[in-house]
């Protein structure tokens, strides 16, 4: 069996997965949120440190819009650099689900940002996470606005 052929079986059997639950995405997500914690807690103090040695202490302020920007650039590189190595972060991993594109290939690097974009969105819009209870595919709003699909993995034996 050539090398090809074994990636294309491997490929149609993620294509067939099931669509994950809301409940399994929220677990997962509450999962990441702890890490992403402490991410957000080592910026912030890398910034406030930095800000301290070059303006001094008085002068170092909270996040502002910069800030904020940078914090958000570095949680969504968290999530971009686990979707494109193995489609998964750490919470996706403790309930075994996996991003990937529909035909069950890694998502692109276009794919992860602008998910990233989007499911912030959906996040707070709620409406964004309650579509897949409606959705025949069960796909969530940024999952179908970045071409991408959370699935279940099969139990490992």
């Amino acid at each position: 069996m050539s090398a090809e052929s074994v990636s294309t079986a491997v490929t149609s059997h993620y294509a067939a997965l099931p669509a994950a639950p809301l409940w399994r995405r929220l677990a997962a997500l509450v999962y990441d949120g702890l890490l992403l914690i402490a991410l957000g807690f080592a910026y912030s103090g890398i910034i406030l440190t930095v800000q301290a040695q070059f303006f001094g202490a008085r002068e170092a302020q909270p996040l502002g819009g910069p800030g904020l920007a940078g914090l958000w650039l570095c949680l969504s590189l968290y999530y971009i650099w686990c979707w494109r190595r193995a489609g998964q972060t750490l919470g996706m991993k403790t309930w075994r689900l996996r991003l990937q594109r529909p035909d069950g290939s890694p998502p692109t690097w276009r794919q992860a940002w602008l998910r990233c974009l989007l499911a912030p969105l959906s996040l707070v819009s709620v409406v964004g996470y309650l579509w897949c209870l409606w959705s025949r595919s069960g796909d969530c709003l940024h999952d179908l606005g970045s071409g991408t699909r959370l699935v279940v993995l099969p139990k490992s034996r």
